[in-house]
C-alpha cells in the first residue's frame, strides 16, 4: 500500500515547450491541471533548476504538450538533460507556432499558452497561463500516464 495519497493520483504526462530569442526547450512534467472554465487557464509547475523555465520566466510562452504512450522514450530525451548543453529538439519530430514556439508534432495535442502570473512553490516555480488555443493532433493516441509507466515497469513508486 502506497505511504502517500499523492501515489495514488494518476498525472499525465507532458513535456513543457517554449522559446526565447530563438532558443528552444522543452521538459517533461506531471503537474499540469486546468485552472479555468472551459479551459481558459492552465497551470503547470516546473522545476525551477530546469532551463525551461529560465526561457519561460523570460519569453511567457508555453505550450502544454499531452504525450503518448508511444512517447516514453521522451522521458529520458527530455526529462534526464538539460538543454543549456544540447538541442533536445534536434531530432525531434516538432515543429513551431505562429510565435515561433515549438510544439511536439507527435503529441495528442498541446496547449499555446501565455504566462498571467507566477508564484514559488519551493523547489518549483508555478505559471497560471493563459490557454490560447487548444489544438488536437492524435486524439485516438492513448495519453501517457504515470500509471501505465509504472504498470510497464519504468518507472518506480
Amino acid at each position: 500500500m502506497p505511504r502517500s495519497v499523492f501515489k495514488l493520483k494518476n498525472y499525465e504526462v507532458h513535456s513543457i515547450s517554449t522559446v526565447f530569442a530563438g532558443k528552444t526547450n522543452a521538459n517533461i512534467a506531471t503537474w499540469v491541471m486546468q485552472s479555468g472554465m472551459k479551459g481558459s487557464f492552465v497551470t503547470v509547475a516546473l522545476y525551477k533548476v530546469d532551463y525551461t523555465v529560465e526561457l519561460v520566466r523570460q519569453s511567457n510562452l508555453l505550450n502544454v504538450n499531452l504525450l503518448a504512450q508511444d512517447q516514453k522514450g521522451l522521458l529520458t530525451k527530455l526529462g534526464r538533460r538539460s538543454g543549456r548543453d544540447t538541442d533536445k529538439l534536434a531530432r525531434l519530430p516538432h515543429a513551431l507556432d505562429a510565435r515561433g514556439c515549438p510544439y511536439l508534432t507527435g503529441a495528442v495535442g498541446y496547449l499555446c499558452c501565455q504566462v498571467h502570473d507566477t508564484a514559488d512553490s519551493g523547489d518549483h516555480q508555478v505559471f497560471c497561463c493563459r490557454v490560447l488555443g487548444q489544438h488536437l493532433l492524435h486524439p485516438e493516441k492513448p495519453v501517457l500516464t504515470h500509471h501505465w509507466l509504472r504498470e510497464q515497469g519504468l518507472v518506480r513508486g
